[in-house]
C-alpha cells in the first residue's frame, strides 16, 4: 500500500498546486502540510478530510479502496487499517456503493488509549460498545459507556474518546458523512 503522505504529495503535484495553495484551501499550515507529505508528522482524520476535499477526492482514495458496488461485506473482506498518527485500528464494515451517506466501522482502541486532540466536523456519530469500556467527551461532558451501551450525537460538537481499561475496547461506529 502506498503511504498516505506519498499519495497526498503526488495528487497535489498532479493538480499543479503549491503547498501554499493547499494550505490556503485547507486552513492547515504550510509547515504542517510539508511534514505530512514527508511522512514526519501524524495526520488526524479531520485534517485528512480537509486535504481530500481540497484535492477533490474521497478519503477512500488514500486507502486504495475500490468501489465494489457491493451491499454485503463478508468476513473475508475485512481489512484492518490505521490512519497516520492514530493508534486506533479500523475495519470498514459498510457497503461501498455510489451515493452512500453513512460510514460503518469497527474501531479497536488499545489499552489506555486517549485522543490527544479533540474533533469537530459536520455530520453525526453513533458508537455502540461491543467489548470493553470507553469514555467519550462531548462538549466537555463525560459519558462512560460499557459493552452494550451506545451514544449518538451531532459531530459538530467538540468530542474525543479514551479507553480507560488495560484491555482493548471494540466499538461499532456509524458516521456521517462518509470518510473512507
Amino acid at each position: 500500500m502506498v503511504d498516505i503522505h506519498t499519495k497526498i504529495r503526488e495528487l497535489r503535484q498532479q493538480q499543479g498546486l503549491t503547498l501554499k495553495e493547499l494550505s490556503e484551501n485547507t486552513n492547515l499550515s504550510v509547515g504542517f502540510l510539508s511534514q505530512v507529505e514527508r511522512g514526519t508528522s501524524s495526520l488526524a482524520i479531520t485534517s485528512l478530510k480537509k486535504i481530500a476535499d481540497s484535492l477533490g477526492v474521497e478519503m477512500s482514495y488514500f486507502f486504495q479502496q475500490e468501489m465494489n458496488n457491493n451491499y454485503v461485506v463478508k468476513l473475508d473482506d475485512h481489512r484492518v487499517f490505521q490512519v497516520d498518527g492514530n493508534e486506533s485500528k479500523y475495519v470498514k464494515v459498510s457497503g461501498n456503493f455510489q451515493g452512500r451517506s453513512m460510514e460503518s466501522l469497527i474501531v479497536t482502541l488499545r489499552p489506555f488509549q486517549q485522543d490527544i486532540q479533540t474533533s469537530s466536523h459536520p455530520g453525526e456519530e453513533f458508537h455502540y460498545v461491543l467489548k470493553g469500556q470507553v469514555i467519550i467527551y462531548v462538549d466537555n461532558n463525560e459519558y462512560v459507556l460499557n459493552a452494550g451501551e451506545s451514544i449518538h450525537f451531532p459531530s459538530e460538537k467538540v468530542h474525543k474518546w479514551e479507553n480507560p481499561l488495560s484491555e482493548e475496547t471494540v466499538i461499532l461506529s456509524v458516521l456521517t458523512p462518509v470518510l473512507f
